[in-house]
This record gives C-alpha cells, structure tokens and sequence, in this order.
C-alpha cells in the first residue's frame, strides 16, 4: 500500500481520484465475496437459523419417491428426507428434481441437500461430497423360489436374460462361467418379459424392476439369488460442508443402530439392509 500511495502522490489530482475509486470498488467487491462466502460457508447454521432444510428428492422413481393415490409423495428417499429434517429438529421442504439437475440444486444453493437415489462416483465426487450409504439398490439374479443359486459357479448351464449395455450387463458378465449361455435384451421390460415367458431359466435385473414385475403379475415370481453388482445411494452435500456433513452422518449412523433404516429398507425395497451398510 505503501509503494501505491507513492505512486499515486505523483499522479494528477484527476487520476487519483480515479484511483481511489478503483481501490475502493475492488476492496468492495473483497468484501462482498468474502461475505458471501461466509453465507455459504456453513449450511448447517443457516438450516438452523431459518429452521427448514430444503431436500432435493425425486417424484417418479419408485420406490424412491413418487406420487400415491392420495396425492402425496412418498417412498424411500420421502422417509429419509423427513427423517433427516426431524432429527435436524427443524421443517421439511421437500424439492423435486430429476436425475440430471439433482446435483446443479445442490450446488447452486437451491437445495441444502439431495437425498434422491444418487449413486457415488469419481466424476461426482469432484463437484459435491458424499454421506455414508443410506439405502440398498443391488442388481441381483432372479429365479424360480425353488431353484438353488447361491453363486456365480451355480450360473454353470444356465440360461440368463440381461439387459443389454447395463451395469448389470456388465457385471454378470464378469462373473458368469464359460458354459452360462446370456440372451441380452433391449430393455428391463423385454428382460423380464423374458423370463415370464420361460426363454429363460433365470434374469439379471435391478431390485427395484424386479420388485415391480412381482407386483404386476403372479405368473413365475422372482427371487432374489445373489447380488451381481450393489450401487447404495448417498446423501450429497455441497463441498466444503463438513459441520453439515457430520451431522447427516450421526444421522444415518443413528438410524442404522435403531434399526429405523432396516425397517425403510423392508418396507420399499423388499429387501434387510446389507450388514455390510
């Protein structure tokens, strides 16, 4: 500061002034950005201060979050989000979103925090952090009740249908021996179709798809073998969040131990919570 005001002692009145004006315009703008980010810099306080917690879910992915028949959204990620808001000791405001704009309302700050099916990454762990796992979404072999399919090695002779290009795909792939014969498929509803039909012995699906087609029909009920592949969701939380953070965690840590978890896991997804989570 001290070498600008020399330099500026040997300017023309006219152009002090100017700059004066530019070191106060930008010393402003410090301030400004500074205040801002302090704003930013600790959504747990402001949660509390305004005593409501904003949480993205989602409105058309059941059993995540959808509309029932009283009009009401519910499912999984409904429960956790009320939960998350009562043990916060503060309202819901529930904000529906899709899959592609869930993390842009993280973090433009329109959401305080995305609880709606949202699997972990490399690529997404750039942009926001991520809870412990809250929920179970594991892509499974399906088969008749009676049929004894305990791992990869009893896939041996097996006739399986998969969607094609799928995680699952993927997966299955990997672990099936060489004399498993797999029929790929354009979609989860010609999969499962597949197998209704008998042109298969047994299906690679989603939990949740296969949940479903039980649901729909009676007619060769799916049950569950082994988990080929298992994404758990998390909850997101905008970088930086630690206070935040730590306290969803001691949440669902909470919830865990209480067994509150397990009885969601029960009740939408058909499925215990792994121990594992």
């Amino acid at each position: 500061m001290t070498r600008i005001a020399t330099a500026a002692s040997t300017l023309s009145p006219a152009r002090r002034s100017a700059l004066r004006t530019l070191l106060a315009a930008t010393a402003f703008a410090a301030a400004a950005l500074g205040g801002a980010a302090s704003a930013r810099a600790d959504v747990l306080a402001n949660i509390q201060k305004a005593g409501v917690v904003r949480i993205a879910i989602p409105q058309d992915f059941p059993p995540f979050g959808s509309l029932g028949t009283d009009l009401k959204l519910q499912g999984y990620d409904i429960d956790m989000a009320h939960l998350v808001a009562k043990e916060l000791g503060v309202k819901l405001e529930l904000v529906p979103v899709t899959s592609t704009n869930r993390i842009p309302y993280l973090t433009t700050g329109k959401a305080d925090l995305v609880i709606s099916s949202l699997g972990k990454n490399a690529e997404r762990a750039k942009v926001i952090d991520f809870t412990q796992a809250y929920a179970p979404f594991p892509k499974s072999v399906y088969g008749p009740k009676e049929a004894v399919i305990k791992g990869p090695a009893d896939l041996a002779g097996k006739t399986i249908g998969v969607t094609r290009g799928s995680t699952e795909d993927l997966s299955l792939t990997k672990l099936a021996p060489a004399s498993a014969t797999i029929k790929r498929y354009e979609d989860n509803n010609a999969t499962a179709q597949s197998y209704l039909t008998g042109q298969v012995q047994l299906v690679t699906l989603g939990n949740i798809v296969a949940n479903a087609v039980n649901e729909r029909t009676k007619l060769r009920q799916l049950d569950a073998k082994f988990a080929v592949e298992d994404t758990p969701c998390y909850v997101g939380v905008a970088k930086g969040e630690e206070p935040l953070l730590q306290k969803v965690d001691a949440i669902i840590t909470k919830a865990k131990a209480d067994g509150q978890l397990n009885k969601m896991s029960e009740q939408w997804m058909k499925m215990p919570l792994p121990a594992k989570m």
